[in-house]
């Protein structure tokens, strides 16, 4: 595939200015599309859970501004008891099921059949605490200026627990934490912004996620703040999640498959 990149020098030559335009071809490798499975199942405290969603795409070419949809694979969810949820597509690469059953500790299958290949995934539906109270500062920030939010929670005493916040205001920040060094204390998950205002109102999701999925956070949110992308940009390592394709190892997916029981609250900006 070859993409043309324009570059234009203006030089000001004393009373006349003229432009020079050079085209760069470049010639980028185009590999075969692979999977991506976006199955993030979320019960959020308070809800049924009833309703869930799975989305799937494939990669697409570096300057395609489109995300391909998989419309026609057969996707399901198996529990360790044997029932089987039966997820359909709706639209854009979306597939619903509206009774689904989540039970937080149980272990679910996740299987999908695409060009008549089979992709699957085996995890547990992790628990999560409330969350206390939200507190906000104003010490945030390289200069201690800006405002903080900070969600307290509660850790469980003698347990392995991994957390993953999000905090939605114009945009979304996520953060991921582990309670090696503070195991069964009151904690906090944080954000500050520059942006910040009094008067928005901040959405915050606490997430309950399973080891194998914070250590899979940690590693892409190294390579997203080390790699600025562009063509010329060294390829970080392909990030690999849960789901395995058993027909054709080779033809791996892209995404993850995760279950997680999720505590929400709204705070509004003094």
């Amino acid at each position: 595939m070859k993409k043309a990149l324009k570059i234009t020098f203006l030089l000001p030559i004393i009373f006349l200015l003229f432009s020079c335009e050079d085209v760069i071809e470049i010639d980028l490798k185009e590999s075969e599309p692979r999977l991506v499975i976006d199955a993030s199942i979320q019960w959020i405290k308070g809800t049924q859970g009833n309703l869930q969603f799975i989305r799937l795409t494939t990669t697409a070419p570096y300057y395609q501004d489109e995300v391909p949809a998989v419309t026609n694979a057969e996707v399901q969810i198996r529990d360790e008891q044997g029932e089987v949820y039966v997820f359909y597509h709706t639209e854009d690469g979306y597939y619903q099921i509206t009774d689904f059953k989540p039970v937080v500790g149980m272990q679910y299958q996740l299987s999908v059949v695409y060009n008549d290949q089979l992709y699957m995934a085996t995890e547990r539906l992790a628990p999560v605490v409330d969350i206390d109270f939200v507190e906000q500062t104003s010490g945030g920030g390289f200069a201690g200026d800006e405002i903080e939010i900070k969600a307290y929670y509660t850790d469980p005493a003698d347990e392995e627990n991994f957390y993953m916040f999000s905090f939605e205001e114009e945009r979304t920040i996520f953060e991921i934490y582990e309670d090696q060094f503070n195991n069964g204390n009151q904690i906090f998950g944080y954000y500050s912004d520059e942006d910040i205002e009094p008067g928005d109102e901040i959405f915050i999701e606490m997430a309950g996620i399973s080891r194998a999925y914070y250590e899979y956070l940690f590693v892409l949110r190294a390579q997203i703040g080390t790699n600025s992308g562009g063509p010329f940009e060294t390829k970080p390592a392909t990030l690999k999640g849960n789901i395995v394709n058993q027909t054709n190892q080779e033809n791996y997916p892209l995404g993850y498959f995760r279950l997680s029981e999720v505590a929400t609250t709204t705070y509004v900006v003094d």
